[in-house]
């Protein structure tokens, strides 16, 4: 039976590249296509048991991908060997073959150093991570510059997956301990100074990307950022790290718009997903959190900026044991608005503050009062129920004092505490809204109608 003329084209490009790698009798693979798409198969494979390599095809691949693995490039895989040259050198092979995949197989344990992989590339590429794939262990082992801020970068691509069924690995904990963290320091202080805590994840001036299938875990600091990007598919992701690991944001987006975030698992030490300024038509569902910081829109207006987010569903989520369940959170000075939120059918289990919108977001006691701020409105609740933390109010709304919160509107909210007495005293400071149902508990302090001194300006140019 004759080659196919697409796979004579690819075996002859593998063997082009393998002329230059390091590991000049390696041998290229091609793998075809199977037929059943891989669902499920997420679960961390025992680091060096026997697998076979499966190929997750993207659905507009070709019938017979090329699939570039990266030791036929030089990778090691024993988890100590730097592997970074060969993936940089599989990933410009793939780069340039329509519907490529660079494959990390199911049977090592790749290390390589902070690495931006560029486009823009051919499309329909994917990056499948089927075994573990990590940095260096602590921050002694990272380079002394901008690269330390982050690990794995996806730049200018279009139409690029993230998927697969292994495990990248963050290797955070001596992240976490260093002295400038919070209470990281002798006797439970915080030492000054930066600490450039990597993210691990970050695509950057981005389009049209999925990640999907994976295990994320122990991050420096943020798991998966994306930042300046549009058209964004996030399913069946599962992150994990401690709860009190600092600052390791599960999913973070910003300046980022039409972002679809589905059927995921995180637990971490700050906000399991987090909205910063710049996003724009966000739909999160059937996301499992926690212990977390909830979910997060903010913090925004941070040093007198502007900050513009609309259009967020958050809806069919859990929410356990967590500092925040639903949040808003903005500092004084900023300007800009939040816009068109609404959060529907979640559950609470033991969340100190279940709804919470916090315009006096402050990382310490030095923040002075300011007259500006960031405009929310048109936020809504429905069928929230669960159990809350009876150190705090459940509900809290603390919205500022020249620029006030409006048209909140809530129903069929039920809260009850977790353990202990009930609370029934939410807090309200110039909050405006209305109830369409009775709420458990009881909210009397929101404001009927529209603040006498609402300006038609508000949303500051958003």
């Amino acid at each position: 039976m004759g080659i196919s003329r697409a796979l004579l084209f690819c075996f002859i490009l593998v063997i082009f590249f393998l002329s230059s790698a390091h590991k000049s009798n390696g041998r290229a693979h091609l793998h075809k296509k199977q037929s059943s798409s891989h669902r499920g198969g997420s679960k961390h494979r025992a680091v060096g048991s026997p697998a076979t390599s499966t190929i997750i095809s993207p659905s507009n691949s070709s019938s017979d991908p090329c699939v570039f693995d990266v030791r036929t490039f030089g990778a090691v895989g024993d988890g100590s060997t730097d592997d970074t040259e060969a993936f940089r050198s599989a990933w410009s092979a793939a780069c340039s073959v329509d519907s490529a995949v660079l494959l990390v197989p199911t049977d090592g344990v790749f290390m390589i150093t902070s690495t931006i992989f560029s486009g823009p590339c051919q499309p329909g590429l994917v990056f499948q991570v089927d075994g573990v794939l990590m940095p260096p262990d602590g921050p002694n082992c990272w380079p002394k510059s901008d690269s330390r801020r982050q690990w794995l970068v996806f730049y200018r691509l279009d139409g690029m997956s993230l998927v697969g069924k292994g495990t990248i690995e963050g290797n955070g904990e001596e992240w976490w301990n260093l002295p400038c963290k919070p209470h990281r320091g002798p006797n439970g202080s915080t030492l000054p100074g930066p600490c450039d805590s990597p993210a691990l994840i970050r695509f950057f001036l981005s389009s049209n990307i999925t990640v999907r299938e994976l295990r994320i875990e122990n991050s420096p600091q943020f798991h998966v950022k994306f930042d300046s990007c549009e058209g964004l598919h996030i399913e069946g992701v599962s992150i994990n790290s401690p709860a009190l690991s600092p600052n390791t944001d599960g999913i973070h987006i910003e300046n980022t718009k039409s972002v679809a975030i589905y059927n995921s698992m995180i637990s971490n030490g700050d906000d399991c997903i987090s909205i910063g300024p710049g996003c724009s038509e966000v739909n999160i569902e059937n996301v499992t959190c926690g212990p977390s910081h909830g979910i997060s829109i903010g913090s925004l207006g941070v040093h007198n900026s502007q900050a513009c987010v609309s259009n967020v569903s958050v809806k069919n989520a859990v929410i356990r044991h967590s500092d925040n369940g639903v949040r808003i959170k903005t500092w004084q000075g900023g300007m800009g608005s939040v816009f068109g939120i609404s959060f529907e059918n979640i559950y609470m289990e033991n969340v100190r503050n279940c709804i919470i919108v916090d315009q006096y977001y402050c990382m310490d006691k030095r923040c002075m009062n300011q007259s500006t701020a960031v405009y929310v409105s048109d936020v809504s609740y429905n069928n929230i129920k669960g159990t809350y933390d009876v150190r705090s109010a459940p509900i809290h709304f603390a919205c500022s004092d020249t620029v006030p919160c409006t048209n909140i509107t809530m129903s069929d909210v039920e809260l009850l505490p977790h353990d202990g007495e009930l609370v029934d005293d939410p807090f309200c400071w110039n909050a405006y809204g209305v109830l369409q149902t009775l709420t458990i508990p009881p909210i009397s302090c929101l404001q009927d109608g529209q603040p006498q001194t609402l300006q038609e300006n508000l949303n500051f140019g958003c």
